[in-house]
């Protein structure tokens, strides 16, 4: 298992490529409608906000069970974003 701030950078890099992704296409491609590559960087913040949330949580009986949770639900919410950013 990684540690906490380990994640936290790689939570940070992930999410900011895929922002950054998002923000390219939206420029290599000023036809197409803004909209849905937005509706990706919303989500990506929302998911990182969410992400970070609960590796703050303070009550947690067995952390490591809980961060190896966090880095999956991680792992599983980035491969999301990167097939909708494909799709685009």
């Amino acid at each position: 298992m990684a540690n906490r701030r380990t994640l936290k950078r790689d939570m940070n890099y992930v999410f900011g490529d895929i922002i950054e992704a998002a923000y390219l296409h939206q420029i290599t491609h000023p036809d197409e409608d803004p909209s849905k590559s937005e509706k990706v960087v919303d989500e990506a913040i929302s998911d990182f906000d969410e992400l970070i949330g609960k590796m703050n949580q303070k009550d947690i009986e067995n952390k490591k069970q809980h961060f190896r949770g966090i880095e999956k639900e991680f792992e599983v919410k980035a491969k999301v974003l990167v097939e909708k950013i494909n799709a685009l």
